[in-house]
């Protein structure tokens, strides 16, 4: 007589683990790894994310968003990307330099702000708050020390001129550090600019397999697990034109290392 195999229905070891698993429906749905330290470092990192814009009071509408920063050092300075700065204010008519605390996310408090401190050759800038109370500063990680593969996250707000003043958080990977200025593939594409960063100052920035749009310009790139900031983020690649950013992106961002932005600190008085 040959042997039978026990039908699944009378194997107890079967039926312990379908039972077990009846039992706790949400266990194969737990986060588990930088998924889960991502959900409880979030609301950390949330207080510190303002937006970066200009104000004047008979604009409409009156507050012009043009991208996010952190708050670092004692409370009261704000870091961003100098490209995220207006290049001149309207200051006749009352134009002014301003953060927003998004608060519910509809509405927020604004507060002045002034230029302390920019460093253009690495898209940087720190700003000084007006009068108010200091604000939860983010911890920036100690320079180097970051690898190809780690696990990255950043906030911020994303195409915040229709979303809102919401921070949002996106998530991937370090996927490469590369140089800041990349020969094109013909030699009459390079500009003397680019020419002249490649020969006297070239530094490598994170590139992440990770998308960001237009308005998370200037948003922290922080470990999941810690929250310290590794980097700030600077600009997505374009696979065609600006347009594609929103309807096509191409997934793949920048960020400067936190060791130019240790750097520029170290200038503000």
């Amino acid at each position: 007589m040959s042997a039978r195999r026990p039908s699944p229905r009378y194997d107890p070891t079967r039926r312990r683990l379908l039972a077990a698993a009846l039992a706790l429906p949400g266990a194969l749905f737990l986060p588990t790894g930088a998924r889960a330290d991502l959900v409880a470092t979030v609301p950390r990192i949330k207080p510190s994310i303002v937006a970066v814009g200009t104000y004047q009071r008979t604009r409409s509408p009156a507050f012009q968003f043009r991208g996010t920063g952190f708050v670092v050092g004692d409370g009261q300075l704000v870091a961003t990307n100098a490209h995220v700065l207006p290049e001149r204010l309207d200051t006749a008519n009352m134009e002014a330099l301003v953060i927003v605390l998004p608060g519910d996310g509809q509405t927020g408090t604004v507060r002045t702000a002034s230029v302390a401190a920019t460093d253009r050759g690495r898209d940087l800038a720190v700003l000084k708050l007006g009068a108010g109370p200091a604000l939860p500063a983010l911890r920036l990680a100690a320079s180097g020390g970051v690898r190809e593969g780690q696990e990255i996250a950043f906030t911020g707000f994303p195409i915040g001129n229709v979303l809102g003043m919401t921070p949002v958080t996106h998530r991937g990977i370090v996927s490469a550090i590369t140089p800041i200025g990349i020969p094109q593939a013909n030699a009459r594409d390079l500009n003397p600019a680019l020419v002249r960063r490649l020969a006297n100052d070239v530094f490598r920035v994170y590139q992440l397999d990770a998308t960001a749009y237009p308005g998370n310009s200037g948003s922290p790139l922080y470990d999941p697990a810690s929250g310290a900031v590794l980097g700030v983020l600077n600009m997505v690649f374009v696979k065609g034109t600006k347009e594609s950013v929103l309807s096509d992106p191409s997934g793949i961002s920048y960020a400067i290392p936190v060791e130019h932005l240790h750097r520029l600190l170290g200038e503000v008085r």
